[in-house]
């Protein structure tokens, strides 16, 4: 691609390498491993500006409505997103947080949207789609889910779930390296009447028209804004490829096994540390976390010897399952340093 299509084709590529359908071909691919329709899923910008956009057009969907529900443990960002909204806004909309258990009781005749991520990043925990999005739409608002710790990992089924928006990035299970476009969802019954608050020219219904006022492109097409960077869009549709050569269904079964396998291994030799993920593996994504109050620097030990996890405040130790690419062995060796590591900080493992 860099010494063909731009050291040779340079800007002839853009068309004759189809760059400039990049987005659309590959929210394509994307919608495969999201349970989506075809021409519901768009690879652009960021996870953040794309729920910007999304969540702006729910509310605009539900002008009568003022309330975005979430709950107190959803990812920042996105809390930071919907309060920046609300403000920018100016109509008096505010965010209301719910405790997990409680979202479905507290949506009411005021709430435009949820909005949630499908599997908590710090537990693991994962939502019920299908019936959140029910007693969303009972009630008369609209869903916005956040897929960045599920796509990839484990089965969705948007349009069988009736999904509103969703969102996620690409550089987690997607395999898209750092930083890498993320996507976002819309259904197709909203495309029409949906309006995004940044209208770029590649949103436009004519954008080499270069008109001076904004008609929005037919679809999926009018949620793109500028020019996307094909280098990374490159390097995410190999990842997506890679995946969708696999079975999501099988790679779910390896990663419930592997999360089994980790849990077993860890608790049988660090009963310091605590279970934060669902053991039931059907309410948990493609992780498992446990909980100490000394998890930060447990886990820098830990990636100084090669267990690359991540520390969550204020006390979870995570580790992604990543089944496309880890094995059993992986794992094995992981307990046997958390183990190790939990031995030299004074808590002992427990008799056999």
């Amino acid at each position: 691609m860099i010494t063909e299509q731009w050291g040779v084709g340079l800007i002839r590529s853009w068309t004759a390498a189809g760059w400039l359908d990049l987005p659309s071909r590959l929210g394509d691919k994307i919608a495969r491993l999201l349970g989506a329709a075809p021409g519901t899923v768009l690879a652009a910008d960021s996870t953040s500006i794309n729920l910007f956009k999304l969540l702006s057009a729910a509310l605009r969907l539900r002008p009568d409505r003022r309330v975005i529900l979430s709950e107190a443990g959803n990812f920042p960002t996105d809390l930071y997103v919907a309060e920046g909204l609300a403000e920018l806004l100016g109509q008096g909309h505010t965010l209301r947080l719910a405790e997990p258990a409680d979202i479905a009781g507290a949506i009411g005749p005021d709430v435009a949207a949820i909005m949630l991520t499908h599997v908590d990043y710090r537990s693991g925990a994962m939502h019920d789609m299908p019936a959140l999005t029910a007693a969303a739409h009972a009630h008369g608002a609209l869903t916005v889910w956040d897929l960045a710790h599920s796509a990839g990992a484990v089965p969705l089924a948007l349009k069988a779930a009736a999904a509103d928006f969703a969102i996620g990035c690409g550089y987690k299970f997607l395999h898209g390296g750092p930083g890498a476009p993320a996507y976002l969802y819309v259904a197709p019954h909203h495309q029409a009447a949906a309006r995004y608050p940044i209208t770029g020219w590649l949103g436009h219904a004519d954008p080499f028209g270069f008109h001076p006022t904004y008609a929005p492109a037919a679809g999926i097409a009018r949620a793109t804004v500028g020019t996307p960077s094909i280098l990374a869009m490159t390097a995410l549709d190999v990842g997506v490829d890679i995946l969708l050569r696999a079975s999501i269904p099988e790679l779910r079964r390896k990663s419930q096994r592997q999360a089994d396998l980790l849990i077993a291994l860890v608790e049988a030799s660090c009963p310091g540390l605590i279970l934060a993920t669902p053991r039931d593996a059907a309410r948990r994504g493609s992780q498992v976390s446990f909980r100490h109050p000394q998890a930060e620097p447990i886990m820098q030990s830990l990636i100084a010897r090669g267990v690359i996890g991540d520390f969550r405040t204020p006390d979870i130790l995570r580790f992604g399952i990543t089944p496309l690419t880890l094995r059993y062995a992986d794992l094995w060796h992981a307990a046997v340093a958390i183990s190790e590591e939990s031995k030299a900080r004074g808590f002992a493992p427990r008799p056999h």
